[in-house]
Order: structure tokens, then sequence, then C-alpha cells
């Protein structure tokens, strides 16, 4: 695209020469329509009030930079938008695991939680899987499907897979050289009684299918001659 062409500010008053107008004080003043303002405002020009001064800071400036580069966070306005979920999970979709602890795990598909997450379970008595947090970019959807429209999963959130942080203590001389026995984090009973919960529920769907329950605690592996991408889920 030709740039555009600005076109050239023409004055009111031409000059005839250098320093010199066409036309008179008196004749501009009504060229320029003052009178007109002038009359619609009791024959005074209009006045506004002054804009309010910033206020002055309570600390002043320092008068000298520091030495070392101080850096300041970048303005992040971005907004995340919720996670789209897959066309090939729906609640109850058996799904394959394909990292972590428990790849190669089938698990059942719960819910997504807002972080985008998917909630899933083995469950536990079947194939040791608890409930656990997914990222859906690391599972594979398949055709198989359980009726959890008996289990309840309202009080599952990302809230309850937080882990409490606990501050370490201080080591004092005499302790310093002593080797401190590490303490294993117990599961609260809450979230023991919580899995039981949800796993009673499902197991009796699972075994109303035939072969789910063997279907499930058995672990998905490649063999050789296996080509993935003939492979029907």
């Amino acid at each position: 695209m030709a740039p555009k062409q600005s076109t050239p500010k023409v004055s009111r008053n031409p000059n005839l020469i250098r320093g010199i107008g066409k036309y008179s004080r008196s004749k501009m003043y009504h060229k320029r329509g003052l009178w007109a303002i002038k009359a619609k405002n009791g024959g005074v020009f209009p006045r506004h009030d002054p804009k309010p001064k910033a206020p002055a800071p309570t600390e002043k400036p320092p008068k000298f930079f520091p030495a070392d580069d101080v850096k300041k966070p970048l303005v992040n306005k971005h907004k995340p938008k919720p996670t789209k979920l897959r066309a090939s999970i729906t609640p109850g979709t058996v799904l394959i695991i394909l990292a972590g602890r428990f790849k190669g795990k089938r698990v059942v598909f719960l819910k997504q939680l807002s972080s985008g997450l998917l909630l899933v379970t083995g469950p536990f008595k079947i194939n040791g899987v608890p409930l656990r947090r997914v990222n859906q970019a690391y599972v594979i959807g398949t055709s198989t499907k359980v009726d959890i429209s008996g289990v309840n999963v309202e009080k599952f959130d990302d809230k309850y897979f937080v882990k409490e942080t606990q501050k370490k203590k201080d080591k004092g001389e005499g302790e310093f050289f002593e080797v401190e026995k590490e303490e294993k984090s117990m599961l609260p009973q809450e979230k023991k009684d919580d899995q039981k919960a949800v796993d009673a529920q499902l197991i009796k769907s699972i075994e109303a299918v035939p072969d789910l329950k063997t279907y499930l605690g058995a672990r998905f592996s490649l063999k050789a001659g296996m080509k993935p991408h003939e492979l029907v889920f």
C-alpha cells in the first residue's frame, strides 16, 4: 500500500509578507467565532478548573543510582483461558497413563478440575492408583467406559491436593553433626476414607461388567511387532 499523503495545514490568516497577516486582529476575532463563545457564556470566556496536582512523594528520591541493576517484575496481562477437554475424554472413560509413577496403568476419568487437570482413580483397590490429578497430554483415551453416575466427586478440587508445607527446624551446635531420622509423611485418615468411599462406588459398577476388573488391573505395554499407529484403543 502507498503511504498516505498528509495534507499541509492552512492558516486562517495567511501572511501577505513575513510577519504581517492578511486580516487584522479584530477581523480574526470575528472570523474565529470568539464572539459567539463569549456571548454564550454571558460575555466572559469560559474557564476550566485546573487539574489536581499529583501528591508530592513523602520520601525524596535518591540522588544516586544503585551500583547493581535492580530487576523489576514485568507486567503480565495474560489471562489464562479454561483448558478445552478432548472429545474422546468423557466422565467414566478408561484412560491409559503414559508418563510418571503409574506409567502404563489404566485409570477411570472422573471429572475435569478448574486448573484443566483430570481427576482420575484406579480404583486403588484394583491397580494401586489413588485419586490423583493428571494432565490430559499424558493420557490415551480408550473406547471403554465405566458407569460413574453413583460416584460423588463434588468435594474434590485443586485445593484438595495441595500439600501442607512444614518449616524446617533450625539446628543448634549440638544437633549439627547428629544424623536426623527422616520422618515419613503419613497420609491423613480423611483422604484414606475418601479413597475408600470412591472405590466402593466404582467397584460395584466395574464388577457388573465381565472382565472389566481384569482389564483395569493389567498394565498396558507395547511388545515386539506391535504397531502403535494401527492400535485401536
